[in-house]
């Protein structure tokens, strides 16, 4: 019966993907300056414009931005083309290769991706960011290959406002017990601080699938571990799970689920869950620092930062953080020098830092940047990330697609109540089992 639940559901949801902390609206393409008056150095082959495929949507404006910038200091003309908000960047990248038409630059999530896409990759390591940053994405062989851009952070966002206003410390809030108290406190007084609901979280499948899937379902992966510990993933690879920490998962999953609005948590969309908390409607929501560009947009002005997602008994007091996905340059484009020579513009100059950290509201994965960010919930994350209270993104080692193709589908039956939490247990179990296969 487990099983053919799991598979109804997999069978309803969407088939849509996407490998990163997402922005709201699908993808698009266009130009962001005419091709005249290029330079010979940084041009590409045959004066053509290079192109660049992001996967992050909500710095889509920021960075086309840069482009024109670019392109008015060398002459190169860069077309931005982002995808997010549920598009299936793998399945875009796949046709575009298989059409003739791999874009110069592409993004991948990390080792799954790396494996569909490391015949196709330029070794970067000469590059002069390569040397100064952690954070690039090494081959097998130990080569870089992927051009860190940022590095992010999640785990359960709130409004500081609200959180005052209940008494609740947001310090508090490091494990399950933190959450519990704090959860009922607020509810309790829900029409006197103006919410209606204590969180904001969206769990339907076939759009969310990655927020639930990938970002919360990397908390029983990673947290609470040291940096690089694949203890969990390897776990997972291998088709099996640690029945106990899943289980103190579901009961967190449950608890979040219990105290989050009903509508957005079953049918909603990122936008409706963003829209929700932005508009001061609950206390948290379960995003990272990758919100804060569109935060002006709903004209936030309220106190906000990051907690950990601690779900276990013991104290968590670190956060997942990480590069969200790298930039690969395509081995069999016209113009791989035109191509490195943006990247090492956008890590090395100041106009580059600029537009990663204040105008994509980001971290710097670079130690030479200078610039420190402006946006509240990156300046939240950073204090984690300068007291080394970061745990590694190990989901992105998942195999490709689990999260849109398994998982997913059963954080959605539970957060309808059509599963308790040992059922959600053994489906997990079963549905990456199945998987790996």
């Amino acid at each position: 019966m487990k099983k053919k639940l799991l598979a109804m559901a997999l069978a309803g949801a969407m088939v849509l993907g996407t490998m990163t902390g997402c922005g709201s609206s699908a993808g698009n393409a266009d130009s962001t300056a005419s091709s005249e008056g290029k330079s010979e150095a940084a041009t590409g082959k045959n004066g053509e414009a290079i192109r660049l495929v992001n996967g992050k949507i909500e710095i889509d404006g920021p960075l086309k931005a840069f482009a024109k910038q670019y392109q008015e200091k060398t002459g190169q003309e860069v077309v931005i083309e982002s995808l997010g908000g549920g598009v299936d960047i793998n399945g875009a990248l796949k046709n575009y290769l298989a059409a003739g038409n791999m874009p110069d630059i592409f993004v991948f999530g990390g080792e799954g991706d790396y494996q569909t896409w490391k015949d196709y990759m330029v070794d970067l390591s000469g590059e002069e960011w390569a040397s100064q940053t952690d954070f690039g994405f090494k081959s097998a062989d130990d080569k870089t290959v992927g051009f860190p851009y940022a590095v992010e952070g999640y785990g359960i966002t709130y409004n500081k406002d609200i959180l005052d206003a209940a008494g609740i410390d947001p310090a508090s809030l490091t494990s399950f017990d933190g959450f519990k108290k704090a959860f009922e406190t607020i509810d309790g007084k829900k029409e006197e601080l103006g919410i209606t609901a204590v969180c904001s979280v969206a769990a339907e499948s076939g759009q969310m699938y990655w927020s639930t899937g990938n970002h919360l379902f990397g908390y029983y992966l990673s947290g609470g571990l040291k940096r690089g510990d694949a203890k969990y993933i390897d776990m997972l690879k291998a088709g099996t799970v640690d029945k106990e920490r899943l289980g103190q998962f579901a009961d967190f999953m449950k608890l979040l689920f219990d105290y989050s609005d009903k509508s957005t948590l079953i049918s909603g969309t990122y936008d409706d869950q963003l829209a929700l908390w932005a508009q001061g409607k609950t206390a948290f929501i379960t995003q990272g620092n990758w919100i804060d560009p569109s935060l002006p947009d709903y004209q936030v002005t309220f106190g906000c930062g990051i907690a950990p997602l601690a779900f276990t008994k013991e104290e968590m007091k670190g956060v997942l953080a990480d590069c969200p996905s790298w930039w690969s340059v395509y081995n069999k484009g016209n113009n791989i020098d035109a191509a490195k020579a943006f990247l090492k513009e956008l890590a090395t100059s100041a106009d580059g830092q600029k537009s990663l950290v204040t105008d994509c509201g980001m971290i710097s994965p670079y130690t030479t940047c200078t610039v420190s960010p402006e946006t509240p919930l990156a300046k939240s994350l950073k204090t984690y990330v300068d007291a080394g209270n970061t745990y590694s993104w190990e989901w992105t080692k998942m195999p490709e697609g689990m999260a849109m193709n398994a998982t997913g589908a059963v954080f959605e039956l539970y957060a309808k109540g059509e599963i308790d939490r040992d059922t959600f247990v053994t489906m997990m179990e079963t549905a990456i089992a199945d998987y790996v296969k």
